[in-house]
């Protein structure tokens, strides 16, 4: 009978020590990109990453294709979401030994052809899109013959996997604690952005709804875009034609861009928040912990999503199995309370 072949097997084959060796296969320690491989590869000659393989306890994920539009690569205050995001997919490929092989986009839009010729030729074992949730991207990457994982973004038909904050939930929440502060009159400043975006505002519905309120469409204002310039631009207009903002006692600004620059319009005003009126951001950046007053906000586990995109991934490697439903894993949101809200006067 041939005997089967184990861990220590492997680690001599790779010359390494028996610790490395199941470190390398598990992903439990940082490991240079070099012994990992050599590591995967022994196991793969071997017979013993098949064996683990069908009884799912190895992690298969050396390389990722992370595409990213040209928007998310700059590192600035204007996208902190986006860079928030990277770094913690970043350092969970560090902590796992896993390669990253980047992909910026010429423009706002990322070429899915462009992203599948580049996996295979850099042989990666799955690809990880942030940003961009376009339909024919997602149909050109759901032919690739590798697990895609949409980050920060939705696919309504469902053909890739895809992890995002409960951006809905989120905005519920912040809606539910105005409300129960007895705001009624609340404002909901936003952009034309992506579903993501306009899952907020089913959020800010949802709660009037439960509170069997009738939802104040006329108080949706949007501006140009999410940056603070576009924020304070809307509320200035909005002020000079009406210095009553509709009535309102509370703005929620579907981003902390946003409520930066409103936090700015109304100072500029002497409109004293939150005294005369409240504001609530979401994301929870950090510039937001340091304006006048702090910001209150729905806060998004950005730092938790790459890894929540790996773990996608290597589940889908692991089950190899080509009928697997596509997944959609929405991370939970939590109210950080500051300086910025207060009941209505």
């Amino acid at each position: 009978m041939e005997r089967k072949v184990n861990l220590k097997d492997v680690a001599r084959d790779a010359d390494v020590s028996l610790s490395t060796a199941s470190h390398a296969l598990n992903g439990t320690a940082p490991l240079t990109i070099e012994v990992r491989e050599r590591v995967l590869d022994s196991a793969k000659r071997l017979g013993y990453l098949d064996r683990r393989r069908r009884k799912a306890t190895i992690a298969t994920l050396r390389v990722l294709l992370l595409a990213i539009p040209d928007d998310a690569a700059p590192q600035s205050d204007l996208n902190l979401v986006s860079w928030t995001i990277l770094n913690g997919l970043r350092r969970e490929c560090e902590r796992r030994g896993i390669r990253i092989v980047p992909y910026v986009s010429t423009g706002r839009r990322i070429d899915g052809t462009e992203v599948r010729q580049i996996a295979l030729s850099e042989r990666a074992d799955g690809i990880v899109v942030l940003n961009d949730d376009q339909p024919e991207l997602i149909r050109s990457l759901a032919s690739a013959d590798m697990p895609v994982v949409i980050v920060n973004g939705e696919d309504p038909a469902m053909l890739v996997d895809t992890v995002t904050p409960e951006n809905r939930f989120g905005a519920r929440l912040g809606i539910e604690h105005l409300l129960a502060l007895g705001h009624r009159r609340i404002l909901h400043l936003t952009w034309k952005g992506r579903t993501t975006i306009q899952r907020r505002y089913d959020g800010f519905s949802d709660a009037y709804f439960a509170a069997q309120l009738p939802v104040p469409d006329d108080m949706i204002i949007e501006a140009e875009g999410y940056e603070p310039r576009h924020g304070e631009a809307a509320i200035d207009a909005l002020l000079d034609r009406d210095p009553t903002m509709k009535g309102a006692t509370a703005v929620f600004c579907a981003a902390d861009n946003l409520a930066l620059g409103c936090l700015k319009a109304l100072a500029d005003r002497n409109i004293r928040v939150p005294d005369a009126v409240s504001v609530l951001g979401f994301d929870d950046i950090v510039p937001g912990e340091f304006s006048r007053p702090p910001l209150s906000t729905v806060s998004v586990p950005t730092d938790r999503l790459g890894a929540a995109a790996l773990a996608l991934i290597e589940q889908r490697l692991i089950a190899n199995d080509p009928q697997r439903p596509a997944h959609r894993l929405e991370l939970g949101c939590h109210l950080v309370l500051r300086g910025s809200i207060a009941p209505p006067r």
